[in-house]
């Protein structure tokens, strides 16, 4: 399964932040937008995104301690500060509250940073221990399955999800890996030099705080090695494919298509011998992985071993580990000057450790039904628009429309929080043993999944927090989620403008349901199914429409000498196009054919389209960028505004765009999708 997010999250500081993330339920102006912070010097045909945001974008300067700013980055700040508001409470609460007293203990643990010093590197001392007794390949295939629920780093992955020609069980996926930095580009690729040079300072200083023999020696090693797995895994966009990545087989059809690696040892590792059936993704890349494994001398494998424990556990350790670490990762990579206080990584880990344990009390306090029955009710309105766009996809067979009519129907709508919440009564935490209780985190949550093999799916069972500022769609189970976090202004105000609700929230609403009818999300059916269900020529319409859209795309340079991959970000795309065009007709129909009131000169759909534009406020550094393009399947921000809207003719209408501007398109040359 392939979760479809909104946005990329990322880390936040609370210190830094929170005069503004609290000052921001005024910051959009009397009907739901800033218009300070646009750039009415650029011609909304030449660039949108700085029409609406450069004002703001000039004035605004990236924290020290983030690799952007912006809309999403205020949104989880204040949903922080939340968070951190929780965290005092259970502090104070009565200690015969189980989740109260595990959040308590979860958080001083991390504030301990005096024992964390004291302790050092003890911690690794039984994970190294374990890596330096393996005496063969078997058993440190062993190993690499235990660290799927453990600190570590393994040359296969392995997940539980759903089961895309089963949707209603759980199956076990495995996955290629033997990679650590962001993507195979970062090995194979000139542009990524400097930071492969930076990588093998890292590793070498990384072997040498544990005191591992030879370090340099064997950071060539590793990288070499690593080198030689990413030039036969598979690429990113490959890996998008939902019917490329779909190979069921027994463990012993894995063991005969990949005879080099110790696939027995590996299970016991997982604690999955029972496991009869796999899911393989990148199948023809595994046998040559495999090979590469064991081809390569058992001293490099094992101080790779111990190099990605220590790179995992990093954060959890002393002064001299976390600064390594975030020396490489966080600066090198993406462009970050220095790190947050201790008490917002504090905050962030008790939030992804215990985030139901959080979330039943944000929802309790934050969120009130009177949100989650308006959100509804827009959902029920986009999915009305959609249903209307489908019949009159001219385009399409009877056949094939009246099976998206279906899928769209039976796609279900999630809102707010989920309908009950984790049981953490098995993790054990204690408030003297942060690096443990991180151990033990990773293992509950391990166990928790392989327990999923023997139950049916739970259809009410959430992937992301309330308190997560973002969205999904998820395929097999035809649903999307919309957390109570991101419902917030600019995304949705209840007493903001109704252009501007559709604008921003609407979209969003707009572009997941469209994630179930992109260039993946329409090989699901309307039961999660993945089968083809579409006529041959539908299915080549799409595909062409779909290559202009990409092919648009590329042409965006995100930083000098970096172009957006079209492909890479082709489902994402047709998701924000979708979106808006659903969301607008969605709009145009809440009107109830009278015409729209002008605001402060605005039409509405100039307003639609302004907040759509507010939505995407973003400023990133240029390395988070360029890593961004690299792996992600999103657009930076700007080319979100800048690329869908120039394929809606309304919006060349409400801001009199023309031949000549840079945006410009002609209406043959527009992308008609959805």
């Amino acid at each position: 399964m392939k979760l479809r997010y909104l946005a990329v999250l990322s880390a936040v500081a609370l210190s830094f932040l929170a005069p503004i993330a609290q000052a921001s339920g005024g910051r959009y102006g009397e009907w739901g937008v800033d218009l300070s912070g646009g750039d009415t010097s650029v011609k909304p045909g030449d660039s949108f995104f700085e029409y609406v945001n450069g004002a703001w974008a000039a004035k605004t300067k990236i924290p020290r301690d983030g690799s952007g700013v912006g809309v999403d980055y205020d949104l989880r700040v204040a949903s922080q500060i939340r968070i951190y508001e929780i965290i005092q409470s259970d502090r104070k609460a009565d200690a015969t509250d189980p989740d109260a007293a595990k959040v308590r203990d979860f958080y001083a643990s991390f504030l301990d940073s005096a024992r964390v010093e004291a302790l050092d590197a003890q911690p690794l001392q039984p994970a190294l221990a374990r890596i330096n007794a393996a005496k063969d390949r078997a058993a440190l295939a062993l190993w690499m399955g235990h660290t799927m629920g453990a600190f570590g780093g393994s040359i296969f992955g392995a997940d539980v999800e759903e089961d895309a020609r089963n949707p209603g069980r759980y199956t076990m996926i495995f996955s290629q890996g033997g990679t650590w930095l962001p993507d195979r580009d970062y090995y194979l690729s000139d542009k990524f030099a400097t930071q492969r040079a930076a990588y093998l300072i890292y590793v070498t200083r990384t072997l040498t705080a544990i005191g591992w023999p030879h370090p340099e020696s064997a950071a060539k090693a590793i990288l070499a090695m690593e080198t030689k797995v990413a030039e036969v895994s598979w690429p990113i966009t490959d890996r998008q494919d939902g019917r490329k990545t779909y190979n069921p087989m027994s463990i012993s059809e894995l063991e005969a298509l990949a005879p080099a690696f110790p696939w027995k040892p590996f299970m016991k590792g997982l604690e999955a011998e029972s496991v009869q059936r796999v899911v393989v993704k990148e199948k023809s890349a595994f046998p040559k992985i495999a090979a590469i494994y064991a081809a390569t001398p058992l001293d490099t494998l094992k101080a790779w071993a111990a190099f990605t424990t220590v790179d995992q556990g990093s954060q959890y350790l002393s002064k001299r580990f976390v600064d390594s670490r975030f020396d490489f990762q966080d600066r090198t990579l993406g462009g970050v000057e220095g790190q947050n206080e201790r008490e917002d990584q504090a905050v962030q880990a008790v939030d992804q450790r215990l985030s139901d344990a959080i979330g039943r009390q944000y929802v309790d306090r934050y969120f009130s039904p009177e949100s989650r029955t308006a959100m509804q009710a827009l959902a029920g309105n986009l999915k009305a628009a959609m249903a209307a766009r489908l019949k009159r996809a001219d385009w399409m067979a009877p056949t094939t429309k009246a099976e998206a009519l279906e899928k769209l129907s039976r796609m279900r709508v999630m809102v707010g929080y989920p309908s009950h919440w984790r049981d953490y009564s098995g993790l054990v935490i204690d408030p003297g043993d942060l690096y443990g209780n991180m151990e033990r985190s990773n293992e509950f949550e391990w166990r928790y999944n392989m327990a999923r093999l023997d139950r049916p799916i739970d259809p009410e069972e959430w992937d992301i927090s309330p308190q997560t500022v973002n969205a999904y769609n998820n395929p097999i189970q035809n649903v999307v989620v919309f957390p109570a976090a991101i419902l917030q202004p600019p995304y949705f105000n209840p007493n903001a403008d109704l252009a501007v609700n559709y604008g921003a929230i609407g979209a969003v609403i707009g572009h997941e349901i469209t994630h179930g009818f992109d260039n993946d999300g329409r090989n699901y059916d309307s039961r999660g199914v993945l089968r083809d269900w579409w006529q041959p020529a539908d299915a080549a319409r799409f595909d062409a429409e779909a290559e202009k859209l990409a092919a648009q795309f590329d042409k965006f340079e995100g930083v000098p000498g970096a172009f957006i991959n079209g492909h890479l970000t082709i489902g994402e795309n047709i998701a924000d196009l979708g979106g808006m065009l659903m969301a607008l007709e969605a709009y145009h129909d809440a009107l109830g054919g009278k015409p729209a009131p002008i605001i402060d000169g605005l039409t509405g759909d100039q307003r639609f389209f302004l907040a759509w534009g507010q939505a995407w406020r973003t400023k990133e550094r240029d390395d988070a960028l360029r890593q961004q393009m690299a792996t992600d399947g999103h657009s930076p921000a700007r080319f979100r505004v800048d690329g869908p809207t120039r394929n809606i003719d309304e919006w060349y209408t409400a801001f009199d765009v023309k031949p000549g501007d840079k945006m410009y398109l002609a209406p043959k040359d527009r992308v008609r999708i959805w």
